[in-house]
């Protein structure tokens, strides 16, 4: 417990550096991008994108509260720009558990295909399958069993095909060298 709430309060502190706030924002931006360019919409409750591989950066570089707080902004201002039925806090909701969830599994850890598999398969079943679909059905009304099915389906196939993108994405930053460049900037080493 006690680890866990260091943690916590490290990814807190991460707000003191200038850096961090400057690499969320041109993360942000990527984001932003990939979500206007790179989705494709299946059914109107499916849709496939890569706007969420930046947010699983933030998540890893900062934590679990830097990246919650990114995730709940990234969710609202991604609607603002390109809005998509009504807004439904929810999803904001599961934009800031689902980063901060991955930030309690990647931060000052080192990154493996399966710690991020175990990560996307906890927030796939809780954040996307069950609380997604719920939000789905209040938003448009309906049922739950009606729509999981697909959704499950969808988030099960999608599953590894995330978790191995996100793992070489990281790797090769890590390898370039652009995790220690960003971490330096802010004076900070990586564990």
């Amino acid at each position: 417990m006690k680890k866990l709430l260091a943690l916590i309060s490290d990814s807190y502190h991460e707000f003191k550096h200038v850096s961090t706030i400057t690499t969320c924002a041109m993360f942000g931006a990527m984001s932003i991008v990939l979500n206007q360019l790179a989705t494709i919409r299946v059914t109107p409750n499916l849709k496939i994108g890569f706007g969420a591989l930046p947010n699983e950066l933030v998540d890893y570089l900062f934590g679990p509260v830097v990246g919650g707080l990114f995730g709940g902004a990234m969710d609202v201002i991604k609607f603002m720009l390109k809005p998509d039925g009504g807004f439904m806090p929810g999803f904001t909701f599961n934009a800031m558990l689902a980063a901060f969830i991955y930030g309690l599994f990647f931060y000052k850890k080192n990154l493996s295909l399966p710690r991020i598999l175990t990560a996307k398969l906890v927030v796939i079943v809780l954040c996307n399958i069950v609380l997604g679909t719920y939000w789905l059905t209040l938003l448009n009304g309906k049922g739950f069993l009606a729509i999981l099915p697909a959704r499950a389906i969808k988030n099960l196939i999608q599953w590894p095909v995330d978790s191995l993108i996100f793992f070489l994405v990281a790797k090769t930053l890590e390898q370039a060298g652009v995790f220690k460049l960003i971490l330096h900037a802010g004076n900070r080493q990586r564990r």
